[in-house]
């Protein structure tokens, strides 16, 4: 018997069909029936759909800071530090998706929300912290800001590149290569 609330078994079965179907594509039917719980049980913890879609994108913004969590006891170096960044997002293109990988959830969902609407916000503030992470990796190896600034944002660009085309070949081969890259980049900028 499954200890998950109601709530958590929601939000889990949205998480799924989310990612494999839409946000707009997904009704509330599917999810209830994907949950096993009660429609009205549905509304009593999200009164509606912009309630699920807002905490599945919170949700999926803490899947990544787990990931990147475990990823951080290896780190022991600044470099290690930015490198673990794209394991982590090796480690989720390489989860276990019912309909494979599809690439960023967080990005897919913005994609089907207009411009400065909460939800593409929400995305942005997500993918603003993992650059800021960057930064604060590069803050360690370079003291110039503006230079800390200008490579975080180009490791952000190779890392949002190599997931889109991760998720277009449903594979994790394309963030492994941009790690290799970041890496000889940064070894070559030390080095100068």
């Amino acid at each position: 018997m499954s200890t998950k609330s109601a709530k958590q078994k929601i939000l889990d079965a949205a998480s799924i069909l989310f990612y494999n179907d839409g946000i707009t594509n997904t009704g509330i039917n599917s999810i209830t029936d994907k949950a096993k719980v009660a429609k009205m049980s549905l509304y009593n913890n999200f009164p509606t759909k912009s309630d699920l879609i807002t905490c599945y994108i919170e949700a999926r913004h803490q899947e990544w800071l787990d990931l990147y969590e475990k990823r951080k006891v290896q780190i022991k170096t600044p470099m290690d530090g930015i490198l673990a960044i794209f394991d982590a997002y090796q480690d989720h293109a390489e989860f276990a998706y019912e309909k494979g990988f599809r690439g960023c959830g967080l990005l897919n969902a913005a994609a089907e929300f207009p411009a400065y609407s909460p939800e593409r916000l929400a995305v942005k503030n997500h993918k603003d912290e993992i650059e800021n992470i960057v930064a604060g990796h590069l803050s360690q190896l370079f003291k110039e800001p503006q230079k800390v600034q200008q490579l975080a944002l180009l490791i952000s660009f190779i890392l949002e590149g190599s997931i889109a085309r991760a998720g277009l070949e449903s594979s994790s081969e394309k963030v492994f290569a941009a790690k290799q890259m970041v890496q000889n980049l940064l070894e070559r900028e030390i080095s100068n």
